[in-house]
């Protein structure tokens, strides 16, 4: 924290975290968990809930530790929208580390569910796919329209929403219309 603040790329608050923040990094998976849990839809839909919530969670931790290892150990940042060199903590920068470190994130927690036998192998791939695809995403929601005029409601908590739900929804879609139609 002292070396984020010392580059002026700490969060507010101190980095702690409030009740929006807790819901919108987890509402896609809850809502995953429940209709999965409750059989909602059949035992194909509860299936396909369940990679959503793998991947929910997956996109959440990718985002995560990609934001942190970026603004700590990023040597160059990149603005996501036109790839020109940009300081470290704005909004839809990335960086080579924090991307790295982020698809290595995923691909742990998607392995983790993997052997757990929640997901299968092609699901787990999908999982790593879709989060980051989604945190790219967030990346350009960062850089388009966050903290811009009209869009002072956009902060971290919706992007968040934003972001976690698109890698759910993103998993149920490529597995439903990609992998699906492989194995078809």
């Amino acid at each position: 924290m002292a070396q984020k603040e010392a580059q002026g790329v700490a969060e507010k608050r101190k980095g702690r975290r409030g009740p929006g923040s807790v819901i919108g990094s987890s509402a896609a998976g809850c809502v995953c968990a429940l209709l999965s849990i409750y059989g909602v839809g059949g035992e194909t839909f509860s299936r396909l809930c369940e990679l959503g919530f793998v991947a929910s969670f997956c996109t959440k931790l990718s985002d995560t530790v990609s934001s942190e290892i970026g603004k700590a150990y990023g040597k160059t940042t990149y603005l996501v929208t036109t790839f020109k060199v940009v300081p470290r903590g704005t909004e839809g920068a990335v960086s080579v580390e924090g991307t790295i470190a982020g698809v290595l994130a995923s691909i742990l927690l998607a392995s983790v569910a993997c052997f757990l036998g929640e997901i299968n192998v092609a699901e787990a791939v999908i999982c790593v796919l879709a989060s980051q695809i989604a945190n790219v995403g967030e990346s350009v929601i960062g850089a388009v329209l966050q903290d811009k005029e009209g869009f002072k409601w956009l902060n971290n908590d919706a992007v968040n929403v934003i972001n976690i739900s698109l890698g759910c929804i993103l998993a149920i879609l490529i597995q439903q219309f990609v992998l699906h139609n492989l194995l078809a």
